[in-house]
């Protein structure tokens, strides 16, 4: 029997605005930071890990909830997560005791991803697997079992969740087959910087292209004489054939958006990211109705709640669900959103410009291709390799494909120098302060938090459908 002993969080911060890198049109001094977790088990050398890569300020008070969630996860069997990684990801935060910082908002919703994704990584590393093919060698009855149909039924049920797996099951190996030859395809970020110059804007499509890949990204919504400029600098050298993606950064109004892209409809972009809030349903259904035919919408990196993206989903908003491994509750509400847009004929593509972010992105768009969707059609990673240094499986890239990791785990462990170089140092924000002490007063009170199986045996009891899978 394997057990968790010890939850461990890092306050790491990255000084990406030191190197003049990173910028956009909503952020133009971007320092990154992200929450680190590792679980430490009673077994030497087993350990999992886990990143919440986020803004500065967000980083403190997503590590003090992510203490504030210790006493759920410490102890715990490892066997019993394997069982149902939903029910453990539903217990990490299944009572009140939190109160209105989640689930599914605020600093609570990516503190419990990390978690969650740590033990994914534990898993994948117990079975002597990459996560990527941990999973794609599970049940379909496994899979179902750990995603959690409770308010998106009315999407997808759990019997029609099992014959969409069922369904690829048969043609899998042809495709582990082709993704173990060539990988998956992957475009780079190194061209999204507003502030370029033409000249460094020319380098950067040139080494771009010399890569080979199809897909390039620029960066939008500061300036249009200058996104005329830009984009019609980025057509010209991409020719007709490869596909350019913009990405306006929730800048706009609904209203500046449409006519803001119909001005950049010139340079025949295949997608634009995030053109408005990325909780506004009706926007984004206005602006895709506004773009229908001219380009396709994506949104999705900046939310942190699965119930909107099954509103996107459901109300036609948009073409292209844009997932943040570190924004979202963890591997099992990353399988659930896919198993939606699956079964509504969405394209998924992973949000990889972050530290860890890309990491994340490889393995969970491989199951993707090989369990879920079953294609790569009008797909890639988004691939960043800044501060690939600091993880010890970074992701590899050959001929614009990402390789699929051969390292058991998730690819997120970092390396003890650069948790140590990077590592935050100083009293915490008044925010954080705060928030460490609601987890304080968690574990004080005189109503003791009860741990995951108390979680279940009141639900039990309540007599309520067991976390609506219904299997």
């Amino acid at each position: 029997m394997t057990t968790i002993r010890s939850l461990r969080v890092e306050d790491l911060r990255f000084p990406k605005s030191r190197l003049g890198d990173g910028a956009s049109a909503s952020d133009s001094d971007p320092d990154h930071g992200a929450a680190y977790v590792i679980l430490e088990t009673d077994q030497p050398g087993l350990e999992g890990h886990g990143i919440a890569f986020t803004d500065p300020l967000d980083r403190g008070s997503i590590c003090a909830a992510i203490r504030a969630m210790e006493f759920r996860v410490v102890g715990l069997d490892l066997a019993w997560i394997a069982e149902d990684l939903g029910r453990f990801s539903r217990c990490i935060t299944g009572d009140d005791e939190l109160g209105s910082s989640g689930p599914d908002h605020g600093a609570v919703h990516p503190a419990k991803g990390a978690i969650v994704n740590a033990a994914s990584d534990l898993l994948a590393k117990a079975e002597g697997k990459p996560l990527w093919q941990l999973v794609a060698d599970m049940s379909a009855e496994h899979i179902v079992r750990g995603v959690d149909f409770r308010h998106i039924a009315d999407c997808i049920t759990p019997k029609e969740a099992l014959a969409l797996l069922n369904q690829q099951s048969p043609t899998q190996p042809a495709r582990r087959a082709e993704l173990l030859a060539r990988g998956y395809p992957c475009y780079g970020a190194a061209t999204d910087r507003p502030g370029h110059g033409d000249a460094e804007l020319h380098r950067l499509l040139r080494q771009t292209i010399a890569s080979g890949a199809s897909h390039l990204r620029l960066k939008i919504g500061r300036h249009l004489p200058d996104d005329v400029r830009r984009l019609r600098i980025a057509r010209e050298m991409l020719g007709p054939d490869r596909q350019l993606i913009i990405d306006a950064n929730p800048m706009w109004a609904v209203h500046e958006a449409i006519d803001w892209l119909h001005h950049l409809a010139f340079a025949n972009p295949s997608l634009v990211e995030a053109p408005t809030r990325p909780d506004d349903v009706e926007g984004h259904r206005r602006i895709r109705d506004a773009m229908q035919g001219r380009m396709r919408i994506a949104t999705g990196r900046m939310c942190r709640d699965p119930i909107v993206f099954k509103q996107m989903i459901m109300r036609g908003a948009v073409d292209v669900v844009q997932i943040d491994a570190c924004r979202s509750g963890g591997l099992d509400e990353v399988l659930a959103l896919m198993l939606m847009a699956a079964k509504h004929g969405i394209e998924v593509c992973l949000h990889g410009a972050g530290v860890g972010l890309c990491e994340y992105a490889q393995h969970l768009s491989m199951i993707d291709y090989l369990r879920i969707a079953g294609s790569k059609e009008g797909r890639a990673i988004e691939h960043a390799d800044k501060l690939r240094e600091c993880f010890v499986d970074p992701c590899v890239v050959r001929n614009a494909g990402c390789m699929p990791p051969k390292r058991p785990g998730f690819s997120v462990e970092m390396d003890e120098a650069s948790i140590e170089q990077y590592r935050q140092r100083g009293r915490p924000s008044a925010v954080t302060a705060r928030v460490l002490a609601t987890g304080d007063l968690i574990r004080r009170s005189g109503l003791r938090p009860r741990n995951c199986n108390e979680l279940l045996q009141a639900e039990a009891q309540a007599s309520r459908t067991p976390f609506g899978h219904g299997l």
